[in-house]
């Protein structure tokens, strides 16, 4: 039996993991929030994992009263959740963890020595070269979860790395796609938080309405696949069927297509490099009809061309970009700040950073930090 373990259970790539796990008779060995506490207990008493971890040390406390009548063990904090992958015997550990808090999880992943299945874009974001070189120097692979990495991850498959010549990263384009910047005065929290195809948390929401969920993702696809800014190319692909392409030297392009579904992208992350059957419906061509191309409005959306930016600065450059739009999202889903201050807030911030050129794991979580502190400030 495949024993696994899931940080970020609470979340919608968590519970679908859990769903994964369900219908292949997986053990869980172990879970990992922030504080939905009543989730973590459902959790608990459906999976019956040795540990779960609570961010919060109140929530965790509550927790504990709650399912005292299990076996299962809770750890409290970062320090706790951290702890997890060195005290099970899991072959796969996914993180699902959302934002930078994400970060030092995939390090003790790593440190423990598992495979990571990896759904926290932050941690290459953040610490790209730091989490990668840990990888290469323990030999372990990291599984890529997400939608479009795993697509890429799919498509490369077909050749050799020295053959590719761009990486096409499909985009939904988001709830405001067509829109120009002056539609976007006015929008509020709940208008972006309408996106036309997946069910995701609001902060990833809205990083979709800003395209700076794009922006991380081609950051993400650098490290993970070791290709250059140059060779990665933003298409917009509203139907969200064609879930990222590889183009070779010569010129044949290999796409992946799937029904929208995490679950399938989980599974194989998970069952890798082997295949097996899904839940996941099969495609309907003759419904699906067509499917359309276009460039992303760079003009409307800066933070994507901000990201790359950040990705060729290298440092802390990546960590401050992340915190920044943590804080400046946070903001406006408390309608604290309108939708186009998100992006003028963060460039703000990263044009200003101090840079470091070759930055520790504390470099980085301080300059995350401090970063998000900095947007917070100038909104007040």
């Amino acid at each position: 039996m495949k024993k696994i373990a899931v940080l970020g259970s609470t979340g919608s790539i968590g519970t679908q993991s859990l769903d994964v796990a369900a219908r292949k008779n997986y053990e869980v060995q172990a879970i990992a929030a922030g504080r939905n506490i009543k989730l973590l207990e459902e959790q608990i008493r459906r999976f019956a994992p040795r540990y779960c971890g609570v961010f919060e040390e109140d929530a965790a406390k509550d927790l504990a009263l709650r399912v005292a009548d299990t076996n299962t063990k809770i750890l409290a904090g970062e320090e706790g959740i951290c702890a997890i992958p060195h005290l099970i015997d899991a072959e796969t550990v996914i993180n699902s963890i959302v934002g930078r808090a994400g970060l030092r999880p995939t390090v003790s992943i790593l440190e423990a020595g598992k495979k990571l299945a990896l759904a926290n874009k932050e941690s290459l974001v953040c610490a790209g070269d730091l989490v990668m070189g840990m990888a290469r120097e323990k030999n372990l692979p990291i599984l890529p979860v997400d939608s479009e990495h795993s697509a890429i991850f799919q498509c490369l498959q077909a050749g050799r790395k020295e053959e590719v010549s761009r990486i096409l990263l499909t985009a939904s384009g988001g709830p405001f796609f067509g829109k120009k910047r002056e539609e976007l005065e006015g929008m509020r929290a709940k208008d972006a938080l309408a996106h036309p195809t997946w069910s995701m948390g609001a902060k990833i929401t809205v990083d979709s309405s800003t395209l700076m969920n794009k922006g991380f993702e081609v950051m993400e696809a650098m490290h993970l696949f070791g290709v250059p800014l140059s060779k990665i190319e933003v298409v917009v692909h509203r139907e969200r069927i064609v879930h990222s392409m590889v183009e070779f030297a010569d010129h044949s392009v290999i796409a992946q297509l799937a029904t929208p579904d995490m679950r399938d992208c989980i599974q194989y992350a998970l069952t890798y490099p082997e295949r097996e059957a899904s839940p996941v419906k099969p495609l309907d061509f003759a419904a699906i009809g067509r499917l359309t191309f276009a460039a992303p409005d760079r003009e409307t959306f800066p933070l994507l061309d901000l990201a790359g930016s950040c990705m060729e600065r290298g440092g802390v450059a990546g960590a401050v970009l992340n915190g920044a739009n943590e804080g400046a999202v946070a903001l406006f889903l408390k309608d604290k700040i309108k939708f186009l201050q998100i992006s003028e807030l963060v460039a703000r911030v990263v044009e200003e950073f101090e840079q470091i050129s070759d930055p520790t794991l504390q470099d980085i979580c301080t300059a995350g930090q401090e970063a998000e502190r900095r947007v917070l400030a100038l909104a007040e």
